[in-house]
């Protein structure tokens, strides 16, 4: 035959098209491994499909040119490269699977990939694995690769069980989802997390951070912190392992966390805090400014926390907008909850929804007329001092003889950072943290000498009442509700010097302790922010105005200057107690003969 040079590479096309259907038939019959990988798995560097599994006489030509199918024979070559990835999977799984049974060496990994996981939630996407798969399994350094999402496994017995998850999932227009899983070499997150020694001290760093009060969290620069850098510990929030203990150590010890700043940590892509979803459920203010983060598509990882604030200034993917609607309204698709972009209000106007309402800002103490105002103060200013004298016996009048009371602090007994908190945190009710029905019961007092012996084990304070905030809750003729805020100084054991802040709240009834006696009340301790330690002692307290008249009666003098030679009082507050306690001279004369309550008096009460 004539050779002919312009039909030859026509006819060599379909010789070679007939010699693999030939092949694939005669392959498919004799189930036969000799099929070549998926391009999933070779861009991803998986456990090698060839030498043993590859069929005898068929060699794969790297430089090979590709040839196209026309497009009548689209649907049959689409048939045929899933039949053909399926049975890639096959035979390298199962081989693993019997290499780990024979060798008795279980723990091996699993790399789990989903073609377009990418466009898929990930809490449905894993939802949906788990509930066909017939094991239950633990994602492992769930991320993306360009449109792919992919995750680890440990343990053949649940890669078997992965697999056979294959297209048996279907999403929202009816396509299924195609699952490989393949054998791996331990991730890389795996391999290089942190050591015992190093997660301790990353916590550390962290609780300095922490603010508990406001419920922040500020990781800016974190590489770079001193604490961490002493101890050549690498922080870069980028990697995956150094994330994934960061939120590991959110969940454990800050689960109320409200607040979270990772600025100017030079993040890039954000596949490590893709968890944040499940780790720190809670958060409401996010700050990535000053970051390298170049697309919108990283934020996507992060897809379904609810954000109220966000901060992305300073990041490359901002000059990705031709305007500034056009970037409020690509963000608001991504986190519909938002009230604040970069520090901006976002308004009806900009963003076409209804303006947030904002809370009032806070005014301080509120006590709703001068007359209840007088009364509370003169409460908790008779309360405290005795409080704070040593010898809590003497608030047994304050409270009803059917009285009852609670304490909570904000921390889990498990955590090493309490500080001088485990002593408040022996007695706590915490409702978020005790599930132990009994021991709540346990733990609420009742009867006012119970009340009085749990306070008189709690340490020795001195509170500050300059701190004070006072609001008063509600008022009825027979009933008082307050709520009283501010600091207080341990003054003897191992935290003396140590200063804390509380919130203390009183449900009364008229009484003859100044007026009110105690039917309820709660207290709640824990560490100051920085800001009330740094005004702790600082503002003394405001004394209630007076207006009753200044000339006293010869009797009413001579109590005055009684009062003010037995306790050291200047005349000026001796008259003050008296008239606050309807010149009732045996009663104040009794409380202020409390062992220490002496000692215990303000220096601007006493005389100069």
């Amino acid at each position: 035959m004539e050779y002919n040079e312009s039909r030859a590479p026509f006819q060599r096309r379909a010789r070679c098209r007939g010699i693999f259907r030939r092949r694939y038939r005669n392959w498919y019959e004799r189930g036969s491994s000799a099929i070549y990988r998926s391009s999933y798995q070779e861009e991803e560097g998986d456990t090698a499909m060839n030498g043993p599994y590859m069929g005898p006489g068929i060699r794969y030509n790297p430089r090979a040119k590709q040839s196209y199918p026309k497009s009548g024979q689209w649907h049959y070559q689409c048939h045929v490269r899933t039949d053909i990835d399926m049975w890639k999977e096959r035979f390298p799984l199962e081989t693993a699977v019997e290499e780990e049974r024979r060798d008795g060496t279980p723990g091996r990994w699993f790399k789990v990939t989903v073609p377009y996981g990418r466009k898929y939630n990930r809490a449905w996407l894993l939802d949906s694995i788990q509930s066909f798969c017939s094991v239950p399994f633990t994602p492992v350094d769930f991320h993306y690769v360009k449109n792919r999402a992919k995750f680890f496994v440990q343990d053949s017995s649940t890669a078997s069980a992965l697999k056979d998850v294959n297209l048996k999932i279907c999403d929202k227009e009816n396509r299924k989802i195609s699952i490989f899983v393949n054998p791996s070499s331990v991730p890389h997150s795996v391999q290089n997390q942190l050591n015992p020694e190093q997660m301790e001290q990353l916590k550390v760093t962290m609780y300095k951070r922490y603010d508990d009060f406001q419920g922040t969290l500020d990781l800016q620069s974190l590489r770079f912190d001193p604490d961490l850098v002493g101890h050549d510990i690498d922080m870069i929030l980028n990697r995956r392992n150094c994330m994934a203990a960061t939120l590991k150590i959110i969940r454990e010890e800050f689960p109320e966390l409200f607040s979270l700043n990772l600025r100017r940590n030079k993040l890039y892509q954000l596949d490590g805090l893709s968890d944040i979803i499940q780790e720190a459920p809670k958060v409401k203010i996010l700050n990535l400014s000053k970051n390298q983060l170049k697309s919108v598509w990283e934020l996507e990882k992060m897809k379904g926390l609810n954000l109220e604030e966000l901060w992305l200034e300073g990041n490359p993917l901002c000059n990705n907008f031709s305007n500034q609607s056009t970037y409020v309204s690509s963000i608001l698709e991504l986190f519909p909850k938002l009230l604040r972009l970069d520090g901006q209000e976002l308004s009806s106007i900009t963003v076409g929804i209804e303006a947030p309402k904002r809370l009032p800002t806070c005014q301080g103490s509120f006590f709703g007329s001068e007359t209840l105002k007088s009364l509370v103060l003169q409460f908790l200013q008779q309360y405290y001092l005795i409080y704070d004298c040593g010898d809590r016996q003497g608030l047994l009048s304050a409270y009803h003889n059917e009285a009852c009371f609670s304490l909570t602090t904000p921390f889990k007994s498990q955590s090493s950072f309490l500080g001088s908190l485990n002593e408040y945190f022996k007695e706590s009710r915490n409702m978020k943290v005790l599930k132990d029905a009994d021991r709540r019961v346990q733990l609420l007092k009742y009867t006012k000498h119970d009340i009085v012996d749990s306070l008189s084990v709690l340490p020795k304070t001195q509170h500050d009442l300059g701190s004070f905030v006072v609001d008063l809750c509600f008022e009825m003729e027979t009933m008082l509700c307050f709520s009283v805020s501010g600091v207080f100084q341990e003054v003897e054991g191992k935290s003396q010097g140590s200063i804390r802040a509380f919130t203390q709240t009183f449900i009364t009834i008229p009484g003859s302790y100044f007026g009110l006696c105690i039917v309820n009340e709660e207290l709640f301790v824990r560490n100051t922010s920085p800001k009330e330690l740094q005004s702790a002692f600082s503002t003394p307290m405001p004394i209630p105005s007076s207006s009753y008249m200044s000339t006293l009666s010869q009797e009413q003098q001579e109590m005055v200057q009684a009062l003010s030679t037995q306790t050291g009082m200047s005349l000026k507050h001796s008259e003050k107690y008296l008239h606050d306690n309807d010149w009732d001279y045996s009663r104040v004369a009794q409380i202020f003969n409390l062992p220490k309550v002496k000692n215990k008096i303000p220096e601007d009460v006493l005389m100069e």
